[in-house]
């Protein structure tokens, strides 16, 4: 009689423990799935932030990543005020503890100022690739450095692509042309 008190006693501390145990991982697993969601609402508000910048451009390239509170921004810029307003209003998203901001201001230069303005009519003056250049924010990005190009940036596949690329090549005083496009999937 005594031992199966016990058996039954034990079997119940038992239970208690696997349920404890259970509601101790759902717990972690609920702020685990929290901690998901805070930052994809950071993601998506970081994104709206960035692409709606004043000055931003078809010149600039902004990126940014988000880790937990913490938001790292990247890319380029052909103007200071840009760095600095981007960094101003990814601080004031509710839910940002801290802004690493990586983003290269872009020297100026005459002859970089000329090359954007040949890319962008080369590029987007293109047969076909008008379809980019009525969207608030052309999605192909010319980024001119010291005479270098680089293109970033999503368009619809690779006919557009190669289009993009080869209308790139094709200005003159252009050193380098650098491929940071993708197709969308």
């Amino acid at each position: 009689m005594k031992r199966s008190r016990y058996i039954v006693g034990g079997l119940a501390l038992a239970l208690m423990f696997v349920s404890g145990a259970i509601r101790v991982q759902s717990g972690q697993a609920s702020t685990q799935q929290r901690q998901m969601e805070s930052e994809a609402r950071l993601q998506k508000e970081v994104r709206h932030v960035l692409v709606t910048q004043p000055f931003y451009s078809v010149f600039d390239n902004l990126a940014y990543s988000v880790n937990g509170d913490r938001v790292t921004l990247e890319g380029q810029v052909a103007t200071p005020t840009l760095k600095s307003n981007a960094e101003k209003a990814v601080k004031s998203i509710e839910g940002v503890s801290a802004v690493d901001n990586q983003i290269e201001v872009l020297p100026t230069s005459p002859n970089d100022d000329r090359i954007r303005r040949a890319e962008f009519r080369a590029i987007y003056s293109a047969p076909g690739m008008q379809k980019y250049a009525i969207q608030a924010v052309p999605p192909i990005h010319i980024i001119v450095k010291n005479g270098n190009v680089t293109l970033v940036g999503v368009v619809l596949n690779n006919i557009d692509k190669t289009l993009a690329l080869t209308r790139a090549k094709s200005v003159s005083g252009v050193f380098s042309v650098m491929d940071q496009l993708t197709t969308e999937k």
